[in-house]
């Protein structure tokens, strides 16, 4: 059981570092530091919005519109916070009774 929540606070904290890119990511395509019509960049970027666009895409359906700020990367990194440290809790709090 140990095993399986070590494995699951390595998946939360590899998605956080996930989202974190494609934030960074679309700051840099928004302000043309980097191209689109790189395959390369293009490549890279389709990956991150496949990874990130299913769990972002509901959030952004309940906020509101700010006039361009899409604040729903912040409510995704809050959640895997509060679920990263749930499970931290859990795994270390019953170190025997798991």
């Amino acid at each position: 059981m140990h095993a399986l929540l070590k494995v699951l606070i390595a998946a939360l904290d590899l998605y956080w570092w996930v989202l974190i890119a494609s934030v960074v990511l679309s700051w840099l395509i928004g302000f043309n530091v980097v191209n689109i019509r790189n395959d390369m960049v293009r490549s890279i970027w389709t990956a991150v919005e496949a990874l990130t666009e299913p769990v972002l895409r509901p959030i952004r359906r309940f906020l509101p519109n700010l006039g361009g700020i899409d604040i729903s990367p912040i409510i995704v990194l809050l959640l895997l916070a509060f679920l990263r440290q749930l499970l931290v809790d859990v795994l270390y709090s019953y170190p025997y009774a798991l």
